[in-house]
């Protein structure tokens, strides 16, 4: 219990330390108008309470990853802290933070505009069409996860099938409604949910005090086959950092009202989240130690919705059990409904689609929701099927954060500010996501030693393109992107 302290206490202090600096870096201007002020149309640009920014940008962000991602992640040992913590505070928080912060200062535009602001044009007709695929993935696995949660709660009748169509249908209306006529109303009982199992059960870790490993004693045991770099910094994704963060932060500049309140909202919620991911790593380290990784009834390895559904019915009873599994539910469904809303909004920006009308929503929503009914169908196709689209979704997810780094580090750049806080992730990242497609079997399946090497390969050709770019960039202050 003592690192897992230790942890906690660090991503506090992260917060109050390294995030009072980097909100000097952006210099908030309170008097500056806001979009939701500038640009109100009473659909996406809406002034909003500060405290329902922050839960919205919570829960948008808190999908499974911090539960289910941090639950596998924790196979790979007490390391999982490690990158909770350090990578929450240096890596996840800067890249919402700072998403965030330009969306601001350029008319709340999406995510994909601000990379062909500072990649270019090129980048950006990638990255878009990048994004949206992302954006239809989450759509599709944050329908999977909570229904499967919800049938194992309520009576045979009301099956996973019965559970996703509902929750479809729920993301149907919050891509097309107003964003304060659905999402702006009830993700404070969601809020209140998730907060609740998360204050629950780190109380019930420390009431219980369980046999934790300590990082001083080593790693623990190593249940994952898999080798830690990249894997866990992959399957721990929306608990460190993720670029499906980076489309939701602009979602929130469109509401927030001031410029000061951008690192209680975009900083804040991203240190949340990873407080979140440390205490289910280790509650599924305590559980793993308890149980291992199989169930021993049915010969499987225990899936993420049945070790929080054991954690949360054991320790909180049967009254704090649901309402902790509602928590959980609500995790990923208060992000799969603005990730289809991110991919409307995105499409929208980039061929100049004006959204008041509800007829010009329906011509962009209506095929989001076809493809991610495709990919919902192609996940049932057979019992990897959705095992295989969570990979593709991890893998996609990381690499976004690839191209949000690099176009933040380039803004820096061109802001002379210390583009060093984003340059460092850019290409861990960049060593991550590029190592990961290589060595993993649903990727190259290339062995250990290639992978690495290869990988290396990728940074250092990062490196020279950005060294070549800031030595042209610095002589004629023009970039050359």
């Amino acid at each position: 219990m003592v690192t897992f302290t230790i942890a906690l206490l660090l991503l506090v202090v992260g917060y109050w330390l390294y995030g009072s600096y980097m909100n000097r870096i952006f210099s908030p201007d309170p008097q500056r108008k806001t979009p939701a002020v500038a640009m109100r149309d009473g659909v996406d640009f809406i002034p909003l309470p500060t405290w329902k920014v922050f839960m919205i940008q919570f829960l948008n962000i808190a999908g499974l990853g911090p539960i289910f991602g941090a639950i596998m992640g924790a196979q790979f040992g007490t390391a999982s802290y490690l990158w909770i913590v350090f990578g929450t505070i240096f890596a996840g928080a800067v890249h919402d933070f700072l998403a965030g912060t330009l969306s601001i200062r350029h008319s709340g535009e999406s995510l994909t505009e601000m990379i062909g602001r500072f990649l270019g044009v090129r980048t950006k007709n990638v990255s878009c069409v990048f994004t949206v695929l992302l954006m239809i993935l989450v759509g599709a696995v944050f329908v999977s996860g909570p229904a499967e949660l919800l049938a194992g709660m309520t009576p045979e009748s009301l099956d996973i099938y019965f559970w996703m169509v509902v929750i479809f249908l729920y993301y149907v209306l919050a891509t097309m409604l107003p964003i304060d006529k659905i999402i702006g109303r009830i993700y404070p009982v969601f809020a209140f949910a998730l907060l609740f199992m998360a204050v629950g059960i780190v109380v019930m870790l420390y009431v219980n005090s369980p046999d934790l490993p300590e990082m001083w004693e080593g790693f623990g045991t190593k249940y994952e086959t898999n080798p830690i770099f990249p894997m866990m910094f992959v399957s721990i994704a929306c608990g460190a950092i993720s670029g499906f963060h980076a489309t939701q932060s602009p979602l929130m500049a469109r509401c927030i009202t001031n410029e000061k309140y951008c690192r209680p909202v975009f900083y804040g919620a991203m240190v949340t989240e990873g407080v979140v991911a440390l205490i289910w790593a280790a509650v599924a380290t305590y559980f793993f130690h308890e149980h291992g990784i199989v169930d021993e009834t049915t010969g499987m390895a225990y899936s993420g919705a049945k070790v929080a559904t054991e954690i949360s019915k054991e320790w909180l009873g049967t009254f704090g059990g649901i309402l902790a599994i509602l928590g959980i539910v609500a995790a990923p469904i208060t992000s799969g409904d603005t990730a289809l809303r991110s991919a409307r909004l995105i499409i929208a920006d980039f061929f100049r689609i004006d959204q008041r009308s509800i007829r010009k929503r329906l011509l962009i929503s209506v095929p989001i929701f076809l493809l991610t009914i495709g990919v919902l169908l192609y996940s049932f196709k057979d019992v990897n099927g959705f095992k295989i689209i969570w990979r593709y979704f991890a893998w996609c997810n990381q690499t976004l954060s690839v191209f949000t780094l690099w176009a933040v580090t380039v803004f820096l750049v061109q802001a002379k500010k210390n583009f060093w806080v984003s340059l460092i992730p850019a290409l861990f990242m960049t060593s991550v996501c590029s190592t990961y497609i290589l060595i993993a079997p649903e990727g190259f399946g290339l062995s250990s030693s290639v992978s690495y090497i290869l990988g290396f390969c990728c940074v250092l050709i990062a490196i020279i393109w950005f060294v070549t770019w800031y030595r042209k960039y610095d002589k004629s202050g023009i970039s050359r992107l």
